[in-house]
Formats: structure tokens, C-alpha cells, sequence
């Protein structure tokens, strides 16, 4: 039963961490400037974790020129990106995973 389990429960992990692979890498690696780029200007603005990921959320949730941090020239270029389709919940969890993916924080030395 215990093996059972947990399997169960790595199975549900892996799944979700297909989460920003599917919904997020997919697409942007299609553009020109890699996905990290993105977080660092996110980052330099919003400095925290929070502010970042609050920042990030409402963007993909309601994405416009307004509200974007990338320069005009590349708006011009590629446009304002469609809202996300994914639910809060999965959203939340694929910004957790760039964040962790990401983060600077502990890593410098």
C-alpha cells in the first residue's frame, strides 16, 4: 500500500513539474530571447520574490503594453502575448518552478 503511494505521489510531481515545461519553455523557445532574460528583467524591476512572481501573474493573466517589461522595439516586433489559458492554481505553480529554476538568491557566493 505504501508503495502504492508513493508512486502515486511521484508520478503527481513529475506531472506538475510539466507544468512551466509545457505551458511556458514550449512557446518562448521559439523566440529569439531566452527565457531567463525575461526573469532578470522581472527581477531588476521587482526585486523581490513576491513582487516578482504578483508582477508576473498579473501580466500573464491580463498581458498589455502597459504592464510589460519588454522594451518597445521588441513589442513592435513580436507583440503583446496572449493571456494564459492556465487556471491560478497552475499558473501559481509554473511561476514557482521559474522562480526555483531561476532565482539568484543563494547562489551567488
Amino acid at each position: 500500500m505504501a508503495r502504492i503511494i508513493f508512486f502515486s505521489l511521484l508520478i503527481l510531481s513529475f506531472l506538475n513539474a510539466d507544468i512551466y515545461e509545457k505551458n511556458c519553455v514550449s512557446c518562448h523557445n521559439k523566440l529569439p530571447v531566452s527565457i531567463d532574460k525575461y526573469f532578470y528583467r522581472y527581477l531588476l524591476k521587482y526585486s523581490s520574490e513576491k513582487n516578482v512572481k504578483e508582477a508576473m501573474f498579473n501580466y500573464l493573466k491580463e498581458p498589455s503594453v502597459k504592464t510589460t517589461i519588454m522594451p518597445e522595439a521588441f513589442i513592435k516586433r513580436f507583440g503583446v502575448k496572449k493571456p494564459t489559458k492556465l487556471d491560478n492554481k497552475k499558473l501559481k505553480e509554473a511561476l514557482d518552478i521559474y522562480w526555483e529554476k531561476y532565482k539568484v538568491f543563494g547562489k551567488l557566493k
